[in-house]
């Protein structure tokens, strides 16, 4: 691994382990929860009889390329798998459980303003059709107002420090959630972002062989505002930033499937490398088509292709 890798990786690392107050606080909080609700292996299926899922992430190419309403009106008959953050438009944009029967919403991140992404009441209106999936340490505020909305609630553990062994954090929350539980809830990779953590969910716990994927970009678009780019994506958009400063400062790639280029932050550096390794390495029974028509994931075992010809391919006929 070169030298700005290893800082990128090592920033990631010490920001992750900073919150580990924080992760053994929610645990504690949802723990009665977890016992009593129902863990994701509750989702598990026959991969066999598993048509596609489409995975939605919050890239700028969802609203760029109008991906939400080209899905809602089309003939689309798979699953669909929406993270938290993408979801009250995803609603807003007919993309709902009563068009696609197989929905699911996902979360990762342990922070109380996750909460805000399921206050609204067209997730009222559609939450007790929809399936979530939530690590162990969600915050107790946000999990409080899914269960408000209706959205049925399946837990599993978030791979963090498991390679430490039996007195890590992964491994001692998982003998605690044992305790009651005797199935226990299965662990996933998360890759540090909600997008690549439904990936993960499309082909371990729902068993779809075909996962395409629209808004992961991971990573800019070369007219994205320099200021997002910078703070990836916290900062006001309308600040003044002078452009020249992502050419210095951030990599620039070409994208040889979709002819396009990608501003890459040191954040979505890490992201985008962790999940190309997981594609890379992932069975052979797994297709995974990116339909996101830019960004950063290409390479091995990625399939590109724009989201209608996806569609094409994937309608119910």
């Amino acid at each position: 691994m070169d030298k700005s890798n290893q800082s990128i990786l090592e920033k990631v690392m010490k920001d992750t382990h900073e919150d580990y107050e924080k992760w053994i606080n929610n645990f504690a909080l949802n723990l009665e929860s977890i016992w009593k609700e129902s863990s994701a292996k509750k989702l598990m299926k026959n991969r066999q009889t598993q048509k596609s899922v489409i995975v939605i992430g919050g890239g700028p190419s969802l609203k760029k390329k109008k991906h939400l309403e080209i899905l809602a009106e089309s003939n689309y008959d798979g699953a669909i798998i929406v993270v938290d953050r993408v979801l009250k438009k995803a609603l807003d944009s007919g993309v709902t459980p009563d068009k696609f029967k197989n929905f699911f919403v996902t979360s990762i991140e342990p922070y109380d303003r996750i909460e805000l992404h399921f206050d609204h009441k067209i997730i009222d209106e559609f939450g007790t059709k929809i399936k979530g999936l939530f690590p162990i340490i969600s915050s107790p505020k946000t999990v409080n107002r899914v269960r408000e909305a209706g959205i049925k609630i399946h837990w599993f553990h978030p791979l963090i420090d498991y390679n430490k062994g039996s007195k890590s954090f992964n491994g001692l929350t998982a003998k605690i959630v044992k305790a009651k539980k005797d199935e226990g809830l299965p662990a996933l990779q998360t890759g540090g972002n909600v997008g690549t953590t439904s990936w993960f969910i499309g082909w371990q716990i729902l068993k779809y062989s075909t996962i395409g994927l629209i808004g992961m970009n991971h990573g800019w678009d070369e007219d994205d505002n320099p200021g997002q780019i910078i703070t990836h994506g916290h900062e006001n958009p309308n600040v003044e930033v002078d452009p020249s400063i992502t050419n210095i400062t951030f990599r620039k790639i070409y994208n040889p499937d979709f002819n396009c280029y990608c501003i890459m932050d040191p954040i979505y550096q890490f992201y985008s490398n962790a999940l190309k390794e997981f594609i890379s390495r992932s069975p052979k029974w797994l297709s995974t088509i990116n339909a996101t028509e830019g960004g950063s994931i290409f390479g091995e075992k990625i399939t590109s292709m724009k989201l209608l010809e996806f569609l094409e391919k994937n309608q119910d006929k």
